[in-house]
């Protein structure tokens, strides 16, 4: 951003609870407040005990439960909830899960035209954003549709009590990625500068108390909070090369998302740092630091996450190949992307070196 005020902004309609038990006390109310009576329940197989307990409290409202949501959503699995919807008549649909689960409800949102309720139990942030993906034939495809924005979202710390600690932390990193960003998007503004700085800040702080003290509904609470900031951030701005790069590496190769994004995120910022020196900054006083590629990293490295895309099983020989799909269709970014210049950014993130390697 310039210092002159030059902007558009966009409020997003989505109505938000956020309280300590939530999830059961509060989502009837909501299926009622839209006037649904038969809501299907989607969730993966991992959160299907928590989708179930929704499902209990909403008694005569659950049309049924499908728990049947895959990472990064592959098309046939969407094929699947979308005729489970249509079999039960359903009227809406309650998602409770992270990204995986959420990205299931938007895609049967997408095709039907269903209202989606999201009951997030990670920090993926996905929860507030107009944003589907659906992965086919190795490609992941991600559009916008007003559609798939969830009605209502209810945040629920004690829903993430039970998400292991490196699913906490890269999950946690995954939210930052969308700040960080939103920071020096085209279509960024004061506003959002303000709420992505705050994300930052708020989920920076909270995941080593989440690491130091799993049980603490205090720092569970305050990731929850950086979670739904950043997940905001995400849902009214065009992202750039870092999440064209996760979603390569997710949907070709077949990388868990939060902790390729864990991975990707300091390397995708040094390599945009000299071409946005003020969202730079902005990550840098968030996390209190000098150097904010370097930060992340280390942050990440302190916390046991994820380090190298090595780690997540990226052959060398992939490299190459990802590195072309990430650059065969132009995408705003404040630096140029180039071949070359995307290589190094894998070439050093499959390393796991110090991301000052990429910076320009």
């Amino acid at each position: 951003m310039t210092n002159a005020l030059d902007f558009s902004y966009e409020s997003r309609p989505a109505r938000v609870v956020f309280r300590a038990g939530a999830a059961v006390s509060a989502t009837p109310g909501e299926v009622e407040r839209l006037g649904l009576r038969r809501v299907l329940v989607v969730c993966g197989t991992r959160g299907a005990d928590t989708a179930r307990a929704v499902a209990d409290a909403l008694g005569p409202a659950c049309a049924g439960v499908h728990d049947r949501a895959l990472m990064h959503v592959p098309a046939d699995v969407a094929d699947a909830a979308v005729q489970a919807a249509r079999a039960v008549g359903a009227d809406g649909c309650v998602a409770v899960g992270g990204g995986s689960s959420i990205g299931l409800g938007k895609a049967i949102a997408l095709r039907t035209g269903l209202p989606l309720i999201a009951v997030p139990s990670t920090y993926s942030g996905s929860e507030m954003t107009p944003v589907w993906g659906l992965t086919e034939n190795g490609v992941k495809r991600t559009g916008r549709d007003a559609k798939v924005l969830p009605r209502s979202v209810v945040y629920d710390p004690e829903l993430t009590l039970s998400l292991p600690v490196p699913l906490s932390v890269t999950s946690g990193v995954n939210a930052i990625a969308h700040a960080v960003e939103a920071l020096y998007a085209p279509d960024t503004s004061p506003l959002i500068a303000l709420m992505a700085e705050e994300g930052v800040r708020a989920m920076a702080g909270a995941l080593p108390a989440v690491a130091s003290d799993p049980a603490s509904r205090a720092a569970r609470g305050r990731a929850l909070y950086g979670a739904w900031l950043c997940g905001s951030c995400l849902g009214a701005t065009t992202m750039g090369l870092h999440h064209k790069l996760c979603h390569v590496l997710g949907g070709t190769f077949g990388l868990p998302h939060a902790e390729t994004h864990t991975v990707v995120l300091p390397y995708a910022l040094a390599y945009n740092a000299s071409a946005a020196p003020e969202a730079v900054a902005a990550v840098a006083r968030a996390l209190d630091a000098a150097d904010a590629p370097t930060a992340l990293w280390e942050l990440a490295g302190r916390l046991g996450a994820p380090r190298s895309l090595a780690e997540l099983g990226l052959t060398e020989a992939d490299l190459a190949t990802a590195a072309e799909q990430a650059t065969n269709q132009a995408y705003a970014n404040p630096r140029p992307v180039t071949a070359d210049g995307v290589l190094a950014v894998l070439r050093a993130a499959h390393e796991g070196a110090p991301p000052a390697t990429v910076a320009g």
